[in-house]
Order: C-alpha cells, then sequence, then structure tokens
C-alpha cells in the first residue's frame, strides 16, 4: 500500500473507532427508554427484561465483531447478552461489557442513579469476571500513584487520602452500598473521622462519582458484583481515577468457575490498568435521576435522554442529550 493509501486508511480507522464510541450510546439509550416504562412499578424483572432485550436488539446495528465477556449469566441462564454471545453486524473483534439496567431495584423503586451501562475494549483487555462478588477500593484522578490500597487499614487510606487533597479526614466522603456485611467497615470510617454515604444499590454509579465534580464522593470502597466492577474500572480507564479489587468467593466451587474463565491467581489484588486495558470506551444512559445524569424524560411520542460517553485514548468525556420522536423512528421501546 502506498504512503497515500496508508495515511488514509488510518484516518479512515480513527473515523471508525470515534463513530463506535458514539455508536454506544444508541445502544444504552434504547435500553433506558426500554426500562424507563417501569420506573416506580415495582417489577424490576420486567424492567430489566425490558432493558435487555433492547439493548441487545440495538447491538444488531453496531458495526463489531462483538463477544460478551461481561453479561447477564451463562448461557443456560440468560436469554441473551449472556457470556459468549456474540454481537453486532460485523467489523472489528471487540470484547464488550453490559450492564442493561444497573439498579433494577432502584428503578421498580423510582430511586436515583440508575442506568443503562456498556464498555467497550479490544479482544482481550476485559477481566472475565464471573459473576461472584468483588472487594473495591477506587478514588478519582489527580492523585498521587497508591494513594489508596485495598490492603491497607481503613484509617490510613482515609488519612493519605485526606493528606493528598489537603483536606481533614473530616471533609472525606466514603460511599458503599447499604449492607449488613459493611457495618464493620461504616464503623472504621466514622471512628476515623470520615462521612459516610450509603446507597442502595448502583455500586457503578458510586465509583464513577468519585472521579466526576457533580458526585461528591472522595472514595468508594466495599464489595458488590464483580461484572459491575469491571464496569466501573473501564470508566474510570476513561475518566482518570484508581481502582483495586479482588474476587470473594463462598466456595470451591466459585473458585473453580472462575479459574474456568480465566482466573489463574483467585487471591489476586487487581489494578484499575489489569481490569480493563488497551482502547476502552464507555458508555451510560440515565435512567432515573442521579447525580451525573438525569433520567428519561416522555412527553407523548418523545423521548428525552442524557447520556455519557467516553474513551481512554483521547481521554475525552461528552455529555449528549438526545430528544427520540418515536413518530419517525422505525423502532419503538416495548
Amino acid at each position: 500500500m502506498s504512503d497515500a493509501g496508508s495515511d488514509a486508511a488510518k484516518r479512515l480507522g480513527a473515523v471508525t473507532d470515534r463513530n463506535l464510541a458514539l455508536e454506544l450510546v444508541r445502544v444504552t439509550e434504547a435500553a433506558a427508554i426500554s426500562s424507563a416504562r417501569w420506573i416506580g412499578r415495582g417489577q424490576k424483572n420486567d424492567a430489566d427484561g425490558a432493558a435487555v432485550e433492547a439493548m441487545r436488539k440495538a447491538f444488531d446495528h453496531v458495526a463489531i465483531d462483538g463477544t460478551v465477556v461481561i453479561g447477564e449469566g451463562e448461557m443456560d441462564e440468560a436469554p441473551m447478552l449472556y457470556i459468549g454471545e456474540k454481537v453486532g453486524s460485523g467489523g472489528p473483534p471487540m470484547d464488550i461489557a453490559v450492564d442493561p439496567l444497573e439498579g433494577t431495584t432502584l428503578t421498580a423503586k423510582g430511586g436515583p442513579n440508575a442506568l443503562a451501562v456498556v464498555a467497550l475494549a479490544e479482544r482481550g483487555n476485559f477481566l472475565h469476571a464471573p459473576d461472584l462478588y468483588m472487594d473495591k477500593i477506587a478514588v478519582g484522578g489527580g492523585l498521587p500513584p497508591d494513594v489508596v490500597d485495598l490492603d491497607a487499614p481503613v484509617a490510613e487510606n482515609l488519612r493519605n487520602l485526606a493528606l493528598a487533597r489537603k483536606r481533614d479526614v473530616s471533609d472525606l466522603i466514603v460511599c458503599m452500598l447499604d449492607r449488613d456485611r459493611h457495618v464493620e467497615l461504616i464503623a472504621k470510617c466514622r471512628e476515623a473521622g470520615a462521612r459516610i454515604m450509603l446507597i442502595s444499590d448502583g455500586d457503578v454509579a458510586g465509583v464513577i462519582a468519585t472521579a466526576t465534580p457533580p458526585g461528591g464522593v472522595d472514595l468508594y470502597m466495599g464489595s458488590g458484583g464483580a461484572p459491575e466492577g469491571v464496569l466501573a474500572a473501564a470508566a474510570l480507564r476513561c475518566i482518570g481515577g484508581q481502582m483495586q479489587g479482588r474476587l470473594m468467593y463462598e466456595d470451591d466451587a466459585q473458585i473453580e468457575r472462575a479459574r474456568a474463565m480465566g482466573v489463574t491467581d483467585p487471591s489476586r489484588k487487581y489494578r484499575l490498568e489489569e481490569m480493563a486495558k488497551g482502547d476502552v470506551m464507555f458508555a451510560a444512559t440515565g435512567v432515573t435521576d442521579g447525580a451525573m445524569l438525569r433520567g428519561v424524560r416522555r412527553a407523548g411520542t418523545v423521548a428525552v435522554t442524557h447520556s455519557i460517553v467516553m474513551r481512554s485514548k483521547s481521554g475525552t468525556v461528552r455529555f449528549i442529550e438526545a430528544h427520540h420522536n418515536f413518530a419517525t423512528k422505525t423502532w419503538a421501546p416495548v
């Protein structure tokens, strides 16, 4: 190929990459709009099912050869977007991490911060995390390396973070899921002088809040879903931040399941760059209102969505407001 032809191919690849990042938003928009019809109706499974079906259909129009590595479960557990499922209309080989409705209970109860989430990376660049728990710690960007550590005492992490931010520990806000398993962790944070923000669900949004100014969170700690941990890591790779995670097991069967998915060291502490490597793209659309994104608004045949799309290669973060007119669209949410 001539130099001119090579340069043209590179430019075409860059354009394709950029278009692909924006195409992800259409996927999360479809899931958000479909699940939004179930807000406050107390039927979380129906809300989740609507999001899954809409997201799966939307992927048919994305120009990738995609493989779901973080999804709705194993093939025999989920009808679509299951781990290993092939999606896309053809194109570069990509791994896909999805949570069509991050916050099913939040949606059912009309609570804040429910999201439709997708992350994309080149083949082999996401940790293939099984549907287990993961112990997590995360902070935003602009801090010294290893300012916090998953294995350090809580008080030490808070002191180091406060020193790095030139603030008092009493100024710090620590976010974690409101679970009985976190009682001791909450007590240690309060004993050290930090304040606590407890959330009922949605730890992807909780981790992202450490890296976005409106989030009001300095540190995310505690255990939550491992698949959500990978999605949160993908977001932090794009927006900037630090994160560590370690898989948690209840029995030997779960360890063997993790080994079957490629986890060679069950006790390994994963850093951010090990959970989401390479050029990562991330998109999320608000289902219900939250600190980062507004929820879906409907009026007659029009729906308004608010989304974020970002990419680690460029560091660009875009907020997109879209107005969908179903009188002219070729598809409409269920």
